[in-house]
């Protein structure tokens, strides 16, 4: 497994829920995220409120420049999700720490497997250990509407 890449100079990672920027997160979320488009307000803060929440934040500015969230037993299993890189730090390897985080956080607890869904990030998630489910056929969901 890959040493955690550090965040590049001048930003910091936290987990603490009280620095979130829920303004910041929701508009992002629900604007520009193709898995979350429409998601109302409500809905983001329950969100938030029920996991746990990865940021980044300029250090000089304390201005928030990405957001992931898990939700996770702290003991079995997490889902990695609504992973955002504002369009202003992206490249300069933000994403990539703040899965890195995620994934020691996580590996902290004694959870044996993250799971995560994406579209169009699986060069960032591959360097950090994801890898395709090696028996889909194993897996199933339940879709509420669409």
């Amino acid at each position: 497994m890959t040493d955690t890449p550090r965040p590049p100079e001048g930003y910091e990672i936290s987990t603490d829920p009280g620095r979130v920027d829920r303004d910041r997160v929701h508009h992002w979320l629900s604007t520009d995220a193709y898995w979350a488009l429409g998601r109302s307000r409500e809905q983001q803060d329950r969100a938030i409120e029920g996991s746990l929440n990865f940021g980044v934040y300029d250090a000089v500015s304390g201005e928030q420049v990405a957001y992931a969230r898990v939700i996770t037993d702290r003991a079995t299993f997490a889902w990695l999700c609504d992973v955002y890189v504002s369009p202003s730090v992206r490249g300069k390897g933000v994403g990539t720490a703040l899965v890195g985080a995620v994934r020691d956080e996580t590996r902290s607890y004694g959870v044996r497997r993250v799971l995560l869904a994406t579209h169009d990030a699986h060069g960032v998630y591959r360097k950090l250990g994801f890898a395709p489910l090696e028996r889909p056929e194993h897996w199933m969901a339940l879709l509420f509407g669409r």
